[in-house]
């Protein structure tokens, strides 16, 4: 069997904001760091914290941190904000409303909704790596108000059906 090894791109274009999100280029802005993939394979790219002091989450705390960024994703595509693996692995915080969804019609801030569900508080500190941003292509589905669906073996059976293990 033969892979396909074509990398698909797109380009995403990228505003630095700065910290707190207001202002243009330059000034605080200009240290933010864009997205960037840190391996060869990797699907997500990291987004870094931009922030004016450390921000301290203690268990059970959420906030929204800013990137410093505002993104113009080209049309038939999202930004899935995705949770870094180490960061919910060694600490509990992960991204609250994974995947997070940023549209292609936004032009706002790129914030990260983290969320500390460990046992000891969790500082971060500006540059830190919160959340992963995943480009992905949107479909678009038409729904249509039918009387009936098609049944199925499985039909209306919900959560914890299919097995037990």
């Amino acid at each position: 069997m033969t892979q396909d090894t074509t990398e698909r791109r797109v380009t995403v274009r990228v505003m630095r904001l700065g910290a707190g999100g207001a202002g243009a280029s330059g000034g605080e802005g200009a240290e933010v760091a864009l997205p960037a993939y840190a391996s060869a394979g990797a699907a997500g790219a990291d987004l870094r914290a931009c922030l004016d002091a450390p921000l301290t989450l203690v268990p059970g705390a959420r906030a929204m941190v800013p990137t410093g960024l505002a993104v113009e994703l080209p049309v038939g595509f999202e930004m899935q904000i995705r949770p870094r693996s180490g960061l919910a692995a060694k600490h509990g915080v992960t991204v609250l409303n994974a995947p997070g969804t940023v549209d292609a019609d936004y032009r706002g801030e790129v914030k990260v909704l983290l969320v500390n569900l460990g046992d000891d508080a969790v500082t971060i500190a500006a540059g830190d790596r919160i959340a992963q941003a995943v480009i992905a292509p949107v479909t678009r589905a038409e729904f249509t108000l039918v009387d009936g669906l098609s049944d199925t073996t499985r039909g209306a059976d919900g959560f914890g059906s299919t097995g037990s293990r």
